[in-house]
């Protein structure tokens, strides 16, 4: 076996490909099959680096400072783009790229007479971005990377935080008092600027759009649960009648919520499953996951249809659905009041960096601490995908007993049989790959406040039920063609859902995988590859054209009378077109002219010949 040069925990410099650049970097493993090592930046930014591409940290010393009265290296005026971002072509550009690569290809004895004629360059390492957001996203998200935030050869702390390129010319005469006090208040300035808190890019409408969001979706959920339960939910109807206040509470129904959400707590801490790795955290540490979520399942339908064969009647749920929403809506809040509050305790590489903005609703909105956890639990992954998403099975089940209640039937209808099966298989399929949670939006930059709490524990389990609760009144008769037909397209909407997220699930996790040299790539400057192949090279989001085939079928078996059953399909698809539109401007952005170029390759974004 090979002996390995640099260990885990190693801070080396790692070259940036497509550069000559080095950055400080620290080493996470090393991979013997591909000779790879996987190395993290200060940013966040994880690379698989060749051995030659890193060396040791002691070769990059500060140089000697020059007794010539040319102008300090800490001096930067220039306002130059950053190396993440397209910089317009000039003559200055221009000429700093000729003085580089006269550099680099000259001779170390004709080095400093080729610089003394040439602009100086100096290349800073560019501001930390932040991630963009993943504004109600699925469970099977894309992973996003940052640009690399720490150059090698910095001479002082003020030039480590001046982000930016300094290209000018030398000067070999001035006034060496004027420069002196240059020097010094330029130094001030750093420090001042390093004292500052980082600016925050805020979304969601900013600090108006936190009050906006956190005053809208109880409404909404609370408007989509009084209009499914009215005689006739047209939109002409409107607005649904307001029911007596005392008929919002309901004792029992937040104990019910209380102890489902302790009984998959329970299922969540048994030592029984996978023990998985969650990505590179900002500090190259690596959390673990207790990925048991599909045992989870299976217990509580077993635990459910023993209750229901003692006598339990589940049917409460439809008769109490109201009270359970406000009650799972409670239990959100205090919640996320805890969890704003514990978040104050967090250290600085604990917070996410789209939720520290210093103002309390949007913080408390978007959520400051990153991975909250109380020992060894995990409190954002356990919310992501157990109590919501089994409860969302829970109620699409008691549904259909409410149906053959009240409809006199021995057996649920076609239509209530099918939308049951089809959200129970999208569910038990984000179970039992569980582990690809862990490299999404939400896991890996969301922070965890309101948003995600009322999303997990009431958005889903209380929306996405709508389909068998509007069936429960409302039995819609499907002929067997029908049948056939909509089975097929939840089929063909799962088969291209699956088989596109496991090729990139691959792909993204060994792109070396000799199973994966079929698929034709494009390489771009952060190291990483776009697939233009196999499903990817079909749409830029085959696995949003899954999801969008899969929604349509949930909404067919409700017919065509009312529009309050094809909410989710016409939500889903308004959310589609947004994170298509965030993740061209993100991508085009990050990749510059690959992304270019995969637009030209790969022309359609989700149905093909269509958009």
């Amino acid at each position: 076996m090979p002996t390995v040069k640099y260990q885990r925990g190693d801070m080396v410099m790692g070259r940036w490909p497509g550069s000559s650049l080095y950055y400080e970097v620290k080493v996470l493993h090393f991979e013997a099959n591909s000779q790879l090592y996987t190395v993290i930046y200060k940013d966040g930014t994880e690379l698989e680096l060749k051995e030659q591409d890193i060396k040791s940290a002691a070769g990059f010393q500060a140089r000697p400072r020059s007794r010539s009265r040319s102008r300090s290296p800490g001096r930067r005026r220039s306002r130059s783009r950053s190396p993440a971002r397209t910089a317009r072509p000039s003559c200055t550009a221009a000429a700093a790229v000729a003085a580089a690569a006269i550099t680099e290809s000259a001779p170390p004895s004709r080095r400093d007479a080729k610089l003394k004629d040439s602009l100086e360059v100096r290349l800073m390492p560019p501001e930390q971005t932040k991630d963009p957001e993943n504004n109600g996203s699925t469970k099977h998200g894309k992973q996003e990377d940052n640009e690399p935030a720490s150059k090698v050869n910095e001479k002082s702390e003020p030039e480590k935080n001046q982000s930016r390129y300094n290209l000018r010319r030398r000067k070999d005469d001035g006034d060496g008092k004027a420069e002196a006090k240059a020097e010094r208040l330029e130094e001030q300035e750093a420090k001042m600027a390093a004292a500052a808190p980082p600016s925050v890019s805020l979304d969601f409408g900013g600090k108006p759009g936190a009050y906006f969001w956190l005053l809208f979706l109880p409404a909404w959920v609370l408007f989509l649960v009084l209009k499914v339960n009215q005689e006739d939910p047209s939109l002409a109807n409107f607005p649904p009648p307001w029911p007596p206040l005392e008929s919002f509470w309901d004792a029992k129904a937040l104990g019910f919520v209380v102890l489902w959400i302790l009984f998959q707590v329970l299922l969540y801490i048994l030592p029984v499953g996978k023990l998985s790795e969650g990505m590179p955290l900002r500090s190259g540490e690596r959390l673990k996951y207790r990925t048991n979520g599909f045992f989870a399942m299976v217990v509580s339908g077993v635990a459910v249809a023993a209750a229901v064969q003692q006598g339990a009647d589940l049917t409460y749920i439809h008769s109490h659905f109201l009270q359970l929403a406000v009650s799972s809506f409670l239990v959100s809040v205090l919640l996320s009041s805890y969890l704003y509050v514990r978040s104050g305790r967090a250290a600085a590489e604990q917070l996410a960096l789209g939720g520290s903005s210093g103002h309390v609703a949007y913080d408390f909105f978007k959520g400051r601490e990153l991975n909250p956890r109380i020992k060894y639990f995990d409190l954002k992954f356990f919310c992501e995908m157990r109590p919501g998403l089994i409860g969302w099975c829970l109620i699409n089940f008691a549904l259909a007993l409410a149906e053959m209640k009240r409809q006199g039937l021995e057996a649920p209808s076609h239509a209530m049989i099918l939308v049951n099966l089809f959200q129970l298989l999208y569910v038990a399929d984000g179970l039992w790959n569980e582990e690809a949670i862990l490299t999404t939006m939400d896991l890996m930059h969301d922070g965890f406040g309101f948003m995600l709490a009322f999303g997990d524990l009431v958005w889903v389990p209380f929306t996405y039920t709508l389909q068998a609760y509007y069936l429960v009144s409302r039995p819609t008769p499907l002929s067997p063609p029908a049948l056939a037909a909509i089975v097929t397209l939840k089929l063909v909407g799962f088969y291209i859902f699956r088989k596109s997220n496991s090729e990139k699930n691959a792909f993204r996790r060994n792109p070396s995988d000799p199973q994966l040299s079929h698929l034709k790539t494009i390489p771009t400057a952060t190291g990483r590859s776009l697939l233009v192949s196999g499903w990817w090279g079909v749409v830029r989001h085959p696995n949003y054209l899954g999801d969008l085939l899969m929604a349509l079928a949930w909404s067919l078996p409700c017919g065509f009378s009312h529009l309050l059953p094809w909410y989710y399909m016409i939500y889903f698809l308004i959310l589609l077109v947004h994170r298509d539109s965030r993740d061209m401007s993100e991508c085009r952005r990050k990749y510059g002219s690959a992304w270019d170029e995969y637009c030209r390759t790969v022309r359609y974004r989700i149905i093909p010949r269509v958009y």
